[in-house]
This record gives structure tokens, C-alpha cells and sequence, in this order.
């Protein structure tokens, strides 16, 4: 059984309008199923959660379906995955309560390479308890972020470590189990990694990347929009977040600010789902599934990525800015003489969706000498094929004849 590109765009009522989407990585477009499964939550009986009515059973079945989700996702448990409005959202609520412990002097290491929203809620955590920020640089000609520009920064007063796991500018997959391995070397370290722009191409296993914090963003993997993070239970247990004096203490509870939207909730499994089936394991637990299914994906988008790749090298004037040689198939693009922000009105009235800005990695658009304008970003998602990929081609080309 090959990967079935034709049945999963089947499944998504937006490809039908032809228009060819490189715009996955600000977000993807939705299965049908996803939206059924958001509007059977929101049209069955729903209350708050409980155990009494069947609204009430209905609702603590999508949260615990949810966390199982997930955390069948991540290779996590369920009691560690908190919901949030979204990953910057979460973000901010952590560093607000791990910051609580921090003092003048307590240093915290954060990378260019990553969405300012796994940098500014650090400093500005940092700020307010006095703490040192220091900064791991990546290579602006290769793209890489080797942990030795982590390592080289620890100290005995590291407190956390912020890094991504892919970068959502120009797609770079750092060694997050090797910058890990230096990280808890240090007693108090801990590293908190933004994987959402790396969950929606490649098999995430907390173990092995060895994070003690994660957060991703199910809309970025055909999900609604919101995120979600995972951590063990048991550092979770050890975290005291401001809340309500009568809301849940328990973990993961104690975390997520006021009654869940189950409707989400229920859009998020059905979208692991869509996932855990497009891989060649069809039977067995779901965490086996997605594994076949990312490996199906990266043979895929990979080989999507060579062929757009050699079709840009032919393109004059064009400058690809994604080098590393681990990297998602998200290629940042910039060209001689033209900017890259006239692009996409241009391929847009050829019906084809490629955007271009920093997309808020602006520490890494500037460190590659972008300032905050970027470039052209083309992001590859499971849905693409060769069609898409030959009409950016020949949209390309065109814009750079115009």
C-alpha cells in the first residue's frame, strides 16, 4: 500500500476550488472529518464535564479522548497534556509560573532560530525576576543550530532553555535530544522546545528528544485552532500556576483557565486520527499507526521537496535560504532584484498560495540579514503533489519574467 496523496485531498472540501496551498505551515487546510467531528460535539447533548448526564458524559469523554490523543501523538501520557487558546498563550502561562522560582543572577538561553513566541515571554520572564538572557546563535549560511551553541551557554545558574524543534521560517530540525543531553546536565535546567511547526511533519517522541516541555498546534496538522502542551505528570505536579480558588488542583487541570471547548477538543483527535491513517499500519493501537503514517509523510513531502528544490535551482535570481541538512520540507525564498512580497499577489491570481514576511521569527530573518521582511516562504504539507508543486514552478518563473 503506497501513500494515497488522492484520497486525503478527497477529504478536504477547501482543495476543491484547484487552488494549490503552500501555506501549510501558518496553518492547513481541514478534512471534512475534523469539521464533522466539531459539529457532532457541538449538535449532541453537551454540558460541563461530569458523570450524571449524558451532556455531561458526553463532555468528559471528548476531554479524555483528547488528552489520549495527544499523547498518543507525542508519546506522552494524557494526565501531561494541558489545552491552551494557544501555543504563544501557553507559553506565556508557563514562564509566568516557572519564573516564580527564579533570582538575580539565573541565567535563561534562548535560540534566534526560533518564533518569537518561544523567545519574548522568556525575556520578558527573565526581566521581571532579574535573571541573565543568553542567546544561542545559528549559522546564517547553513541554517544549523548544532547543540554546542546551546552547551557552550550552560552554566550552573540555567534555569531553562527555549528552542525549537524545526524552525518555522526556514525549516531547520535542530538535535534537540543532543542539546537535551547538555541541558540536564545541570540539575536545574530545563528545556522547553516549540514543536509546533516540527509536529506536523515528523514523529514526535518526547522521550527521545528528551524535552521536559512541549507545545504544538493542532491546526497546523489539520486540527482546529488552538494548542496543547505536554509535559511528565509528575513535573507538572510540581508546578503551582495562579487559579481560581475553587477550580480543579489536579494535574492537568490545574493549568487550563476555565471550562474546555470540547467542540476543539473533539476537532484535535479527529485530526490525530486523519493522520494515523495515512501510513501503511492499519491495525494495532493508534501510536503504531502515526508512526508508519510520518514515515509515509516524510518519504512523501521529501520527495516533493527534491523535485521543487531542482526546479528552483534552474530559476534565475532565485536564493534559497533553507540550507540544513536535517530540515522540513519549508523552504524560505528571496530573489535578485525583485521583492519577495510581490510574490504573492502574483501567484495568488494563478491559484497558487505561497505567503511572504518573517512569520514572526524575526530574530532569525534578521540574523540571516532579512531584517523583519523575510522572504518567500513555501511550505509543503501531506495534501501537496506534483501538480502544486509544478504550477509554483511555473508561477515562479513567470513573476521573475515579469
Amino acid at each position: 500500500m503506497t501513500y494515497d496523496v488522492g484520497a486525503l485531498r478527497a477529504e478536504i472540501p477547501a482543495l476543491l476550488s484547484g487552488v494549490a496551498h503552500f501555506d501549510g505551515p501558518g496553518g492547513t487546510q481541514t478534512p471534512a472529518r475534523v469539521a464533522g467531528a466539531i459539529a457532532d460535539a457541538l449538535t449532541g447533548p453537551l454540558s460541563i464535564r461530569g458523570r450524571l448526564t449524558p451532556g455531561e458524559a458526553n463532555a468528559e469523554g471528548l476531554v479524555q479522548g483528547f488528552r489520549q490523543a495527544v499523547a498518543d501523538l507525542v508519546g506522552g501520557h494524557p494526565t501531561g497534556v494541558v489545552f491552551g487558546r494557544s501555543a504563544t498563550q501557553l507559553t506565556y502561562d508557563f514562564s509566568h509560573t516557572l519564573a516564580k522560582d527564579w533570582a538575580p543572577g539565573d541565567e535563561v538561553v534562548v535560540s534566534r532560530l526560533d518564533h518569537d513566541a518561544n523567545i519574548r515571554p522568556w525575556i520578558q520572564a527573565a526581566q521581571r525576576a532579574g535573571a541573565r538572557v543568553r542567546w544561542a546563535d545559528f549559522d546564517p549560511e547553513t541554517g544549523e543550530l548544532p547543540p554546542s551553541a546551546v552547551g557552550d551557554l550552560l552554566t550552573d545558574r540555567t534555569r531553562l532553555v527555549a528552542v525549537t524543534a524545526a524552525s518555522n521560517l526556514i525549516g531547520t530540525v535542530p538535535d534537540i535530544a543532543g542539546i537535551s543531553r547538555l541541558v540536564h546536565r545541570y540539575p536545574r535546567a530545563l528545556l522547553f522546545v516549540d514543536g509546533v511547526h516540527y509536529a506536523a511533519h515528523a514523529f514526535v517522541d518526547l522521550a527521545r528528544l528528551g524535552a521536559d516541555f512541549l507545545v504544538c498546534s493542532p491546526y497546523k496538522f489539520f486540527g482546529p485552532h488552538h494548542g496543547v502542551l505536554t509535559a511528565s505528570p509528575e513535573l507538572l505536579e510540581e508546578l503551582r500556576p495562579d487559579k481560581l480558588l475553587p477550580s480543579a488542583d489536579v494535574v492537568p487541570e490545574r493549568f487550563e483557565l476555565g471550562t474546555l471547548p470540547y467542540e476543539s477538543l473533539a476537532g484535535t483527535t479527529a485530526a490525530i486520527d486523519v493522520i494515523a491513517g495515512l501510513g501503511t499500519v492499519t491495525t494495532g493501537g493508534r501510536r503504531d499507526r502515526l508512526r508508519s503514517a510520518f514515515a509515509a509523510i516524510e518519504r512523501h513531502e521529501g520527495a516533493l521537496r527534491e523535485r521543487l528544490e531542482a526546479g528552483l535551482a534552474e530559476l534565475p535570481g532565485v536564493t534559497l535560504r533553507s540550507r540544513a541538512a536535517h530540515r522540513t520540507p519549508t523552504l524560505l525564498l528571496t530573489f535578485d532584484h525583485r521583492d519577495a512580497a510581490d510574490a504573492p499577489p502574483f501567484l495568488a491570481a494563478r491559484g497558487v498560495h505561497a505567503p511572504a514576511g518573517s512569520f514572526y521569527a524575526v530574530e532569525a530573518s534578521r540574523h540571516l540579514g532579512l531584517g523583519d521582511s523575510g522572504g518567500l516562504r513555501v511550505g509543503l504539507s501531506p495534501y501537496n503533489d506534483q501538480d502544486d508543486v509544478e504550477r509554483l514552478l511555473e508561477g515562479l518563473e513567470a513573476f521573475l519574467r515579469s
